[in-house]
């Protein structure tokens, strides 16, 4: 008898350890929604203690190239803009779900002069910016309006297609403005002394969020994962949680190591990094911390534009519950 309770114990355990470590296809774009995955990447590639989890990463440069993946089924894990997670929910018809918020905002005002301290000083100017049609232009529409500022009246907001052009730009005028994300912020800087942060978006975003009784946040990027997976790999999606959550520490405490991971994948030169990555605002948010900042982020969203979130918010089982 204690022979069979110990072969069934066995057996258990082995059910267990194979689903912990069932393998994972996981891609995340280049860019800050990667960086905290470095240390979870080099683990399991280097022999680490994450080699037998069954990880297989890919690093993406453009979000056409997640959106397919994940409804074709071809990746179980993906890094994705915060609002893409909620077309895709729409588009799959509730085929996935969101783990983890993984990065806040990285939209800041910089400029080539000294004339921005606070958001009214944009009042009247020009601002050049990238990002027309997506988060980047419902961010800065919203922050401008919540300070009274029309985008439409108040201010002229110029859409470049590139980062770089935007930089350009303002560096062939005095007191130039313009929106960029980091890591391009670094860059820019690298480039030039001339460049200096005058507002941080995801500041004057708290700021206004300071009073409301369930605070939104800006956020740039969540993990998500097919449903399906998740129904059929419960155990292996807590264990890439709790992996996922050590890496984003990781990141936070160890700047450079992870600057130099950064680096070795690919996603920025090692020096940008070690500049850009205090203020990419990289996180791990998760359960109903991560509902309450993400459902309020996607309602500024909605108001805008709809299609910006698929078309409507999604419902409660978009939103991970171990």
């Amino acid at each position: 008898m204690k022979k069979i309770i110990s072969v069934m114990i066995a057996a258990v355990l082995l059910c267990v350890c194979a689903a912990a470590m069932a393998d994972m296809n996981i891609v995340a774009l280049s860019g800050p929604t990667a960086m905290g995955m470095v240390q979870m990447m080099n683990e399991a590639e280097e022999g680490g203690s994450l080699e037998e989890r069954g990880y297989s990463f890919t690093i993406a440069s453009a979000v056409d190239e997640v959106s397919p993946m994940i409804v074709q089924g071809t990746t179980d894990i993906a890094a994705v803009p915060a609002n893409l997670a909620s077309v895709l929910y729409n588009k799959t018809e509730g085929g996935v779900q969101v783990l983890a918020v993984n990065t806040l905002g990285v939209l800041y005002i910089v400029e080539n002069g000294e004339s921005v301290q606070s958001v009214e000083d944009l009042r009247g100017r020009t601002i050049y910016a990238s990002g027309k049609g997506a988060t980047p232009e419902y961010a800065l529409n919203y922050i401008l309006s919540s300070n009274g500022i029309d985008p439409e009246k108040d201010v002229t907001i110029e859409w470049k297609s590139e980062h770089a052009e935007c930089l350009s730009t303002i560096l062939a005028e005095e007191n130039g403005v313009a929106m960029l994300p980091q890591p391009f912020v670094t860059t820019a800087q690298t480039k030039s002394e001339a460049i200096r942060v005058a507002l941080d978006l995801t500041a004057e975003w708290d700021a206004l969020q300071a009073d409301v009784e369930n605070p939104s946040a800006l956020i740039t990027g969540v993990v998500i994962a097919r449903k399906a997976f998740v129904e059929e790999n419960p155990d292996a999606v807590k264990a890439f949680m709790e992996d996922y959550k050590a890496s984003v520490e990781f990141v936070n405490s160890s700047n450079d190591e992870a600057a130099a991971l950064v680096g070795k994948y690919g996603i920025v030169p090692e020096a940008v990094a070690q500049k850009a990555l205090p203020a990419c605002n990289i996180v791990f948010i998760e359960g109903g911390e991560m509902q309450e900042k993400l459902e309020g982020y996607l309602s500024v969203l909605l108001e805008q534009n709809a299609t910006s979130v698929g078309g409507k918010l999604p419902e409660a089982d978009f939103y991970y519950a171990q």
